[in-house]
């Protein structure tokens, strides 16, 4: 690739002086909560983070694997400890994963549920309830492995675009090395269903996918995020431009790359209005950095690699799945959050791989603080979030791991640390405005996040956009809807979540 240098590397390395601590209480859980099963779920063990009942407090819906998909109810009061309850959704096992959206534009949240098996789309009702729309809306619920999901409304489309990725094809009995699935994208032909599903071939057994702005013109294209181990290095990360989903051409600035790819997370790091990315991988974490030439690696010295545990098992490499951007010290810098675990017992993988909380400091780079921030469990975590599920303006924590139980954490946060959330509510259809862009700026410098449906590892989030501001006491904030020109600049005062209506 291009020669790279960063101007968030240019100052002096300054140490990030303080993590927030956070208290696990997973003990406060209803029940234990544990995603197992055979080879068919060594992957996945996704958490969806939404909420289903209008309260304000996020609730989780868990895959289980073998086991049934839970889903919890947050019964927090605003600002106290994180209380849960069990929640009454449909019966479902050999869950992977799951996405909240609102498919029909009715105001309540959808759950798109991926199975090893026949996926469904429940449509959310009053109260978190849940029917099964999957047969009423037209949607093929196949019979594949599916590991990944994104979504995104087309220019003209009053119901999204569904990307469904798929791993090994378990019917191959050639299988399992070089027996990959092809993945599908359904679009919607009206009257409320979808037509059938249209093959992205080739297809290389894919573990994230993601639908994003990421050259910043107005027209999402879709990142597919492939697992070498069964493609058998026959394949390659991919990238599928709409509206024709023809695949990118490699070039400079869109290099062919091979990895383990299990996750994407997607975030502006650098204050230019394009989002940087970050790969999880076995071995090295890879985070490319986005610029109007294209995409280069990020350098080493950056510190987001995360290729050997900092702490426990030293004789293997580690294994990153769900990755999030997240400010969970509100100082208006995102860190980065990786969930890590051996796949079963993979002997060139680390037994005890805890999990990484990389901190951003002042000059860009990121520091190590899973240990001490009391996040660095060593179980095999796959899916997770960071969201505030408490209402305090401060980012706590759910880990899925795989044959262990489900993990929470409530962040504690730090004095004297401000914040923002956005939520984005639009008229018609698309209601929660996907594909939009919600800029925030202070004295201290220019944040962007996009309004996205997938990446993560089996799992996404529907909340409000959080932003930290460090001590600000307000920022100014615009919002640019997917193919439109930005809208004004609006001054809001931090410490709550605004609800805007995006035009």
């Amino acid at each position: 690739m291009r020669g790279l240098l960063l101007p968030f590397l240019l100052a002096p390395a300054l140490a990030h002086a303080d993590a927030p601590l956070f208290t696990e209480v997973t003990g406060d859980l209803p029940v234990e909560h544990i995603y197992s099963g055979p080879w068919e779920h060594f992957v996945g063990g996704g958490v969806a983070v939404f909420d289903c009942n209008g309260d304000s407090l996020p609730e989780l819906f868990a895959a289980g694997g073998e086991n049934p998909a839970r889903l919890f109810i947050n019964a927090s009061r605003p600002g106290d400890t994180l209380r849960f309850t069990l929640g009454d959704a449909p019966q479902v096992t050999g869950v992977t994963g799951a996405y909240p959206l609102d498919i029909n534009s009715d105001g309540i949240l959808d759950l798109v549920v991926l199975r090893a098996g026949a996926n469904q789309v429940w449509r959310g009702g009053a109260d978190c309830t849940f029917t099964d729309a999957t047969s009423l809306w037209g949607i093929d619920a196949g019979s594949a492995w599916t590991t990944a999901f994104s979504a995104i409304w087309e220019e003209g489309a009053d119901w999204p675009t569904l990307a469904f990725g798929n791993y090994v094809d378990r019917e191959d009995k050639n299988g399992p090395f070089g027996t990959c699935d092809v993945n599908h994208v359904l679009r919607p032909e009206g009257q409320g269903r979808y037509g059938l599903p249209i093959t992205l071939s080739p297809s290389y057994c894919t573990l994230s996918m993601l639908f994003s702005d990421d050259d910043g013109d107005g027209r999402p294209s879709l990142r597919v995020s492939n697992d070498r181990h069964y493609h058998a290095d026959k394949g390659h990360e991919q990238m599928w431009e709409l509206p024709n989903l023809t695949e990118r051409a490699f070039s400079e600035a869109w290099e062919k790359t091979v990895i383990f790819g299990m996750g994407i997370a997607s975030r502006d790091l650098t204050g230019d209005g394009l989002p940087e990315v970050m790969l999880t991988s076995m071995g090295d974490q890879l985070m490319q950095v986005n610029s109007a030439a294209g995409y280069d690696w990020a350098p080493y010295e950056i510190g987001t690699f995360a290729q050997r545990p900092y702490v426990g098992d030293a004789g293997g490499v580690s294994t990153g799945w769900h990755a999030q951007f997240g400010d969970v010290d509100n100082d208006a810098r995102p860190d980065l959050f990786i969930a890590k675990g051996n796949v079963d017992e993979m002997p060139e993988g680390a037994m005890e791989d805890p999990n990484n909380l990389l901190m951003q400091g002042e000059d860009g780079t990121f520091t190590e603080a899973g240990d001490t921030a009391g996040v660095g469990s060593p179980h095999r975590g796959r899916g997770a979030a960071l969201a505030d599920l408490n209402a305090d303006g401060w980012l706590d924590l759910v880990v899925v791991n795989r044959r262990a139980p489900m993990q929470l954490y409530m962040n504690r946060g730090l004095p004297g640390r401000s914040w923002i959330g956005i939520d984005l509510h639009k008229m018609g259809t698309n209601r929660a405005a996907v594909g939009a862009k919600v800029e925030v700026r202070t004295a201290s410098g220019a944040q962007m996040q996009e309004v996205t449906v997938g990446g993560g590892h089996a799992g996404g989030q529907a909340l409000p956009l959080h932003f930290g501001l460090g001590q600000t006491v307000g920022a100014e904030v615009r919002v640019t809807l997917q193919g439109k020109t930005p809208g004004p600049w609006r001054y809001l005062r931090a410490g709550r979540v605004h609800r805007i209506a995006a035009q």
